[in-house]
């Protein structure tokens, strides 16, 4: 499948909010406590959000046909949960894919086209974290090649750290 991003701009933001509103719906029917702040987020994440694409790391995902299939923050640094880093990395957060029959197996496209636009950069790795209590979204990055590095407990979270470094 052929992707594109899109950079999101600030009078996009409610857009944002409804993506990460719709995933956390979805992780609940799955019953996995992942993300449930996202259905009414505190003022911290919402200017997180805000940050994130002010600094211009927040992507749509889009088809070829300028549909929007997703989204996905990407930074060059990620002090709040890696601390600072000696290596080039790039570094994947809010990856959400509208639940869609059509968009099966666009996770891994996503992932392999941020791999290469990180080889292109020059970086040694691509970086993410994910929610250890939703053990089938770990186990997702696992079996695409990301590697268990560590741990970060945060006040509304406990992440398992993962990478996979680029050959």
């Amino acid at each position: 499948m052929n992707i594109k991003f899109s950079q999101i701009e600030i009078t996009e933001k409610e857009i944002v909010l409804a993506l990460f509103k719709e995933a956390a719906i979805k992780i609940a029917k799955m019953n996995i406590d992942h993300w449930q702040y996202w259905k009414n987020p505190p003022l911290e994440k919402i200017e997180w959000v805000e940050e994130g694409i002010k600094n211009k790391e927040f992507y749509f995902i889009k088809k070829a046909n300028n549909t929007t299939i997703g989204m996905v923050r990407i930074l060059k640094e990620d002090l709040l949960y890696w601390g600072k880093q000696e290596e080039k990395s790039l570094y994947i957060h809010s990856l959400v894919v509208k639940d869609n029959p059509e968009n099966k197996g666009i996770g891994k496209v996503i992932l392999e086209q941020i791999e290469s636009e990180a080889k292109n950069n020059g970086c040694k790795y691509i970086r993410l974290d994910a929610d250890s209590k939703n053990p089938k979204l770990c186990y997702y990055y696992e079996k695409q090649g990301f590697e268990k590095v560590g741990i970060k407990e945060l006040p509304l979270s406990i992440n398992n750290l993962y990478q996979q470094e680029l050959k």
